[in-house]
């Protein structure tokens, strides 16, 4: 195996929202209320393969449409005193209206 680059933006191909608290190994805070984020799985634009993640926060699936182009930024899944674990999450790179 070895690691390869991949495009860092794409089009919305499908989203969803997941309003459940997954289970291990996803890092939450059980004394928090769960917030609800959106899914998006986006096809890649030079490589026609579909990769899946979350939505930047604030972005909701009633701000996402199929096809709108997208944009892979740095995001925090979770952060405790000792460890800041990182992802990547998906930014529309125009704003629905």
């Amino acid at each position: 195996m070895e690691e390869v680059p991949l495009s860092r933006r794409g089009r919305v191909w499908s989203y969803t929202d997941s309003r459940y608290r997954p289970p291990s190994p996803y890092v939450t805070d059980p004394e928090l209320p769960w917030e609800p984020y959106a899914l998006i799985a986006v096809e890649l634009e030079s490589e026609r393969m579909v990769v899946l993640g979350q939505a930047v926060p604030g972005i909701t699936v009633a701000d996402l449409a199929v096809g709108m182009e997208v944009e892979v930024v740095p995001g925090v899944l979770h952060e405790d005193a000792e460890t800041t674990w990182t992802t990547w999450h998906w930014r529309p790179t125009e704003v629905r209206g």
